[in-house]
C-alpha cells in the first residue's frame, strides 16, 4: 500500500532543499500558463466585441443592392447601377412572408457645415423604419415621421461624431446645418454605437429619403435607391423571405429564364456567423501558440527530474533497501514533477490575470475578457504536462536495482 502522506512529504522536502532550481524549473510553466490566459482573454474579448458590434448593426437583416455597372468592359461592382426603387420596397413589405420591416435607402458622402465648422460624412436618405431595422436609437430630440417623408422636409438626425465635430459640447437640437449647401434643421441626435471594425457608426447624418433624392443627391433615375434593407421576423424566417423577395423582384423587373439578375440579396446573418467563426478560430490559434510555452516548460521539468534521479541514486537505493517498492519511488518523482508544474501553474494564473488586466488598461483598442474557463484549462493542462513529462524520469528511477544504486558514486 502506497503511503501518499509520507511520499508527499518527501517530495516537498526535496523541492524545498533545491528551491532555486525548483523555481527556475517552474518558470517555463509560469510563462506558458500566463501566456495562455492572456491570449484567451484577448481572444474572448475580441469575440464578444465582434458579437456586440454585429448586434448593434442589426440582426436578421437582408440587404438588397442594384446591378453591377460595366464601364469599358470592366464590371464596377454591385450597387453601381440604380435598379431598385421605392416601389420595390413597398411591394416586398406587402407581399413577402417573414418580413418585419423594410426601408429603401440611398447614401452619399457630403460636406456638412455649421458656421465656420465643417465635416465630411456620409448622408443617408432613409425611411423612419430604417432606425428600427439597424438598431439606431434617438438619444435626444425625435425621429422622422411619415409626413416628413411625404413633404420632403429639410430635417436631419445626426450621429455623435458629427455632433462633436460641428458643435463640440453645445446642444445641437434646433440648430441649422448645411448639407451640400442645402439647409437642414437638426431634430434629433443618435445614441452612441461606437466602432464596427473600421467603420464609425456615429459618423453619419440621416435625412428623409425624398429630401435626399430631390434636393441633395440628385439622380438621373427618379425614385431609384442604392439599397433596400429588410428585417425579418427571426432567423427562421430569412430563407422564406429571401425566396419571396427574389420572386417579387424577378416579376417586377421582368427577369426570366437564364437572364442575369439586376440585383443581389445579401444575408447579414451569414456574414455575422462567418465573422464570429473567424474570431473564434483566431482565439484558438492564439491559445495554441501560447500553449507551446507549456510544452517547453514540460521538457524543462523532464530534464531536471532526470538530473534529480541521477543525483539521488544512492537515496533511491537506501529507500529500496529498507523496503520501498518500485511504485513508491515512481510516485515520489511523479508527485515532485506534478507539484513543480501545478505550483508554476498557480503562479502563472496570477501573472496571467495581472498581464491581461495590464493589456486591457494600456491597449484601449483591445477588449480583454478573463474567463474562468481559461484559468481552469491552463491549470489542468499544466498539471497534465507535469505528469506526462515527469513519468519517464519516475519510471527510470523505479527500475534501479538497490545494490547498483547503493554502489553509485
Amino acid at each position: 500500500m502506497i503511503d501518499f502522506k509520507s511520499t508527499l512529504k518527501l517530495a516537498l522536502t526535496s523541492l524545498r532543499v533545491n528551491n532555486m532550481r525548483s523555481m527556475l524549473t517552474s518558470l517555463g510553466i509560469i510563462i506558458g500558463v500566463s501566456a495562455v490566459i492572456i491570449m484567451l482573454a484577448i481572444g474572448t474579448g475580441a469575440r464578444e466585441k465582434v458579437e456586440a458590434n454585429m448586434e448593434s448593426m442589426g440582426s436578421n437583416i437582408l440587404t438588397l443592392r442594384g446591378a453591377s455597372a460595366t464601364s469599358g468592359g470592366v464590371r464596377m461592382g454591385m450597387g453601381t447601377t440604380p435598379t431598385l426603387t421605392t416601389k420595390d420596397a413597398f411591394s416586398i413589405k406587402m407581399h413577402a412572408r417573414g418580413v418585419d420591416a423594410v426601408s429603401p435607402c440611398s447614401s452619399q458622402v457630403e460636406q456638412v457645415t455649421y458656421g465656420n465648422e465643417n465635416w465630411s460624412t456620409t448622408i443617408y436618405g432613409i425611411m423612419p423604419s430604417y432606425l428600427y431595422i439597424k438598431n439606431f436609437e434617438v438619444d435626444s430630440g425625435k425621429g422622422f415621421m411619415l409626413d416628413d417623408i411625404r413633404n420632403g422636409a429639410n430635417i436631419a438626425i445626426i450621429g455623435k461624431t458629427v455632433e462633436t465635430e460641428l458643435f463640440g459640447d453645445v446642444d445641437s437640437i434646433g440648430k441649422t446645418i448645411r448639407i451640400g449647401g442645402v439647409p437642414f434643421r437638426i431634430v434629433g441626435t443618435l445614441a452612441e454605437k461606437g466602432q464596427s471594425g473600421p467603420f464609425d457608426q456615429d459618423d453619419l447624418v440621416f435625412i428623409p429619403l425624398t429630401t435626399a433624392q430631390r434636393k441633395v443627391f440628385g439622380t438621373e433615375f427618379p425614385n431609384t435607391v442604392d439599397q433596400i434593407v429588410v428585417k425579418c421576423n427571426d432567423a427562421d424566417s430569412i430563407d422564406t423571405a429571401m425566396e419571396d423577395i427574389d420572386e417579387i423582384l424577378m416579376k417586377r423587373h421582368n427577369i426570366s429564364g437564364n437572364m442575369d439578375k439586376d440585383y443581389e440579396i445579401r444575408n447579414s446573418a451569414e456574414f455575422q456567423e462567418k465573422m464570429k467563426s473567424t474570431v473564434a478560430t483566431f482565439a484558438i490559434l492564439l491559445a495554441s501558440i501560447a500553449s507551446v510555452s507549456l510544452l517547453v516548460g514540460g521538457i524543462g521539468i523532464m530534464n531536471i527530474m532526470l538530473v534529480s534521479v541521477t543525483e539521488r541514486t544512492k537515496e533511491i537505493g537506501i529507500r529500496m533497501a529498507i523496503g520501498a517498492r518500485a511504485w513508491d519511488i515512481r510516485w515520489q518523482f511523479l508527485i515532485e514533477s506534478f507539484l513543480l508544474s501545478i505550483i508554476g501553474g498557480l503562479i502563472g494564473v496570477v501573472v496571467g490575470i495581472a498581464g491581461a488586466l495590464l493589456v486591457g488598461y494600456f491597449a484601449t483598442d483591445l477588449s480583454v475578457k478573463i474567463s474562468l474557463f481559461s484559468i481552469i484549462l491552463s491549470l489542468t493542462f499544466s498539471g497534465l504536462v507535469g505528469i506526462g513529462f515527469g513519468y519517464y524520469p519516475a519510471y527510470k528511477a523505479s527500475l534501479l536495482r538497490p545494490i547498483d544504486a547503493l554502489r553509485y558514486e
